[in-house]
C-alpha cells in the first residue's frame, strides 16, 4: 500500500504517520509539507527509511502535487493553516491553503484514480453551542463556521463531499474536537499553558475562561481515522470526539494543579474576537459502526502530555 500524507510534520500528521508506521511497516508512507512555521521534522525523524519519503512542497502546487500522487493509493489530507487567532489576523492564508489546496488534492486525486480520499476536518465548522446545554454536534449538525478558519475548513469540506458526489471520488471525512499531545506547536492551548507554568509565568485565559472546549488525544484520534480508512463507508462522514469538556479555565487549573504550581499564575486576558461558545462532539456514529474507542482518559492524557513536555523544553513558547 502507498499512501500519501499531507502535512505529515504537522502535529496530528507526524503523529499519524508514527503510528501507521509502526503497525503497518511495509507501507510505503509519503510525507508532503510545506514546512511552515507549525512543522516539525524531529516529530518524524524516527521513520527515516526505504519506505518513507519527504516532499517539502506546498498543496497548492499543482504539478508537484500531481507528480507526488502518482501511484498512490490512498491520500490522507492533514495539512491545514489551523490557527483561529491567525486567522483572524490574516484570513488570506487560510483560504489559499485550506480551500485552494484541498481543490488542487483533489482534482490530483481525481486524475491519479486513487482509492480513498480521506479529509480531516474540525468540529468548528459547526459553530458554536450554548454553554448551559447538554446538545452536541454530530455528523447531521448543520454547517456554522463563525471564523475565517473554520468557513475555511467549511469550504474544504464542501469540496470533499462535490467532488463524491460529481466525480465519484471515494472519499471519507473526519470532523474531529480539540487535539492535544506530544508535539503540538506552543500557540494552542495545553502546550501555552504547560510552557508558561513551568517556567512559573502567567498563563494567559481569555475572558472570564469560561468557554468550553472537548479535548480528545491526538492518538484516540488517529485510531479513529486509520479505522475509517480500513473499515469505514465511502462517502460517510465520522466525527471524533474526547468526551472532555472543559472550560478553558479549568484547562488552566489542571495544568497548574499537576505542576504543583499555584492558580494566582492565571491571568484573564482580552477576549479573542467572535469567540465561540462551547465545542462538544458526538462519536456514537463511529463508536456504533467502526468500534472506535478511546485509550486516553482525560486525566492520563493531560499527565502523560504534560510529562513530555517538561522533558522538552525547546517546545516551550
Amino acid at each position: 500500500m502507498k499512501l500519501l500524507i499531507t502535512g505529515g510534520c504537522g502535529f496530528i500528521g507526524s503523529a499519524f504517520l508514527r503510528m501507521w508506521h509502526a503497525e503497518h511497516p511495509d507501507d510505503q508512507l509519503i510525507n508532503l509539507d510545506a514546512l511552515t512555521y507549525a512543522a516539525n521534522p524531529k516529530a518524524v525523524a524516527e521513520l527515516e527509511g526505504p519506505n518513507y519519503t519527504f516532499i517539502q512542497g506546498n498543496i497548492t502546487d499543482t504539478e508537484l502535487v500531481k507528480k507526488t500522487i502518482e501511484g498512490v493509493d490512498w491520500v490522507i489530507h492533514f495539512a491545514a493553516e489551523t490557527h483561529v487567532d491567525r486567522s483572524i489576523s490574516g484570513p488570506a492564508v487560510f483560504i489559499h491553503t485550506n480551500v485552494l489546496g484541498t481543490q488542487v488534492l483533489l482534482d490530483a486525486a481525481r486524475d491519479a484514480q486513487v482509492k480513498r480520499f480521506h479529509h480531516i476536518s474540525t468540529d468548528e465548522v459547526f459553530g458554536e453551542l450554548p454553554l448551559e446545554s447538554t446538545e452536541k454536534f454530530s455528523e447531521a449538525t448543520p454547517y456554522y463556521p463563525h471564523s475565517p478558519y473554520s468557513a475555511s475548513k467549511a469550504a474544504a469540506d464542501h469540496l470533499v463531499r462535490a467532488y463524491h458526489r460529481t466525480y465519484g471520488l471515494p472519499i471519507t471525512i473526519s470532523n474531529c474536537t480539540n487535539n492535544y499531545g506530544p508535539w503540538q506547536f506552543p500557540e494552542k492551548l495545553i502546550p501555552v499553558l504547560i510552557g508558561k507554568a513551568v517556567q512559573d509565568k502567567k498563563l494567559p485565559v481569555y475572558g472570564e475562561g469560561k468557554n468550553v472546549r472537548d479535548w480528545i488525544h491526538v492518538d484516540d484520534h488517529n485510531h479513529g481515522v486509520a479505522l475509517i480508512l480500513e473499515k469505514g463507508h465511502i462517502g460517510e462522514t465520522y466525527c471524533l470526539g474526547g468526551n472532555a469538556e472543559r472550560t478553558s479555565l479549568q484547562m488552566a487549573q489542571a495544568v497548574l494543579k499537576q505542576l504543583g504550581k499555584p492558580d494566582s499564575l492565571i491571568e484573564f486576558v482580552e477576549d479573542r474576537a467572535g469567540h465561540d461558545l462551547r465545542y462538544a462532539v458526538d462519536s456514537s456514529k463511529i463508536e456504533r459502526e467502526l468500534d472506535w474507542k478511546r485509550q486516553y482518559d482525560f486525566e492520563q492524557g493531560l499527565a502523560a502530555t504534560i510529562e513530555w513536555y517538561v522533558k522538552h523544553p525547546e517546545m516551550y513558547p
